[in-house]
């Protein structure tokens, strides 16, 4: 294959991590005989830094032309004082928005090694593998109106969703449910929210097509507790932007680190892979970053957008390989034994695609 890769580095661990993925990539296109036309382009606060828009046009025409957008991280201390649209975030909306990406899957799985890496208990987080389905390109995030009064006294945003944002992004995690266990629970706040009535409601007429897959609904509070509690009852949780933005966090506690997990942002058209980690300026540039998230999303960019299932079964099987054969970045140590720092844990699996081969 003959495929088109945009890297979009972005800020502060985002360049180390993306690195490590793109070695990944690279062991996988020898391996297997493709040729990967990989570029990079400026995002976020590296765009900001050379007087350049968060998104600049030049990366979002770079981005509608590629095959598949594997991103680090945007976010950048500097800028937290600046006005919404000047600062590094505002990229991440804007690329979502612009390349109608409405469903962000975010799976959060226990690699064998790392039973005891969570907070918590071996046996109550064994088998826990679950896909976070959460919509991307609606709710308060994007809402309108929004903004602060004339007096600086208040400030107010709008939650909003329509039938065909909820019914899109329902079809996508019922769809992934019949490749898994064939289990949804969808998230809602349905005891306050009108937005969430509505939600229940399409979800539940989306679900009546798909008899072979099992639908309950769960409020928000009571999905969060049950993380924390009972994380291996969960196959595919669907839920709305701002709630699946605060559940998959919690499931990254759960699993053991942040780092291990990634993203797969999907629409019609190319798909933007990211590691669900932000851009961690106090760790940036130490070499002790957590590359796994990076690579594993490189993981899902071939599954997704390359089409490309053993190439991605690679990628994870080495992933699996590496934390089986005890390599270890500092978040995963906890101090027991010495770690790995960024390049050699990516190092670590390539070395294991490539190996694969022989």
């Amino acid at each position: 294959m003959n495929a088109s890769i945009l890297l979009l580095p972005g800020d502060g661990i985002g360049p180390e991590v993306v690195a490590g993925a793109e070695r990944v990539l690279r062991a996988v296109a020898a391996r297997f005989g493709h040729e990967f036309d990989i570029s990079s382009a400026l995002i976020g606060g590296a765009a900001l830094s050379q007087g350049q828009a968060p998104l600049p046009d030049s990366t979002l025409e770079a981005a509608r032309r590629a095959g598949a957008i594997l991103l680090g991280a945007v976010g950048d201390p500097s800028y937290d004082t600046a006005p919404p649209s000047e600062r590094p975030e505002a990229a991440l909306l804007a690329i979502r928005r612009e390349l109608a990406l409405y469903a962000n899957l975010r799976p959060a799985r226990v690699w064998p090694g790392l039973e005891s890496a969570g907070p918590l208990k071996p046996e109550v987080l064994a088998g826990t593998d679950m896909l976070i389905v959460r919509e991307l390109t609606g709710g308060l995030y994007y809402g309108e109106p929004r903004g602060y009064a004339d007096d600086g006294s208040s400030a107010h945003n709008t939650m909003r969703y329509s039938r065909l944002e909820v019914e899109r992004v329902a079809r996508r995690a019922f769809e992934a449910a019949r490749l898994r266990r064939r289990r949804v629970t969808s998230v809602d706040k349905a005891n306050v929210l009108e937005t969430s009535r509505l939600w229940r409601q399409v979800v539940t007429a989306v679900g009546a097509s798909y008899p072979d897959v099992t639908l309950e609904h769960m409020l928000v509070d009571t999905c969060a507790m049950k993380l924390a509690y009972a994380p291996s009852s969960f196959d595919v949780v669907l839920t709305e932007n701002m709630f699946g933005d605060i559940l998959s966090d919690e499931a990254g506690a759960v699993v053991g680190s942040l780092g291990l997990l990634p993203s797969a942002s999907l629409g019609d058209a190319a798909g933007l892979f990211e590691p669900v980690h932000g851009s961690a300026p106090d760790i940036a540039g130490k070499d002790i970053a957590n590359p796994i998230g990076a690579v594993a999303s490189a993981a899902m960019l071939l599954r997704h957008a390359l089409g490309l299932e053993l190439e991605a079964v690679a990628v994870e099987e080495a992933i699996e390989g590496a934390l089986t054969s005890g390599a270890r970045t500092a978040d995963l140590a906890g101090g027991a034994g010495q770690s790995l720092g960024t390049r050699a844990m990516a190092e670590a699996i390539a070395d294991r695609v490539t190996a694969a081969a022989v």
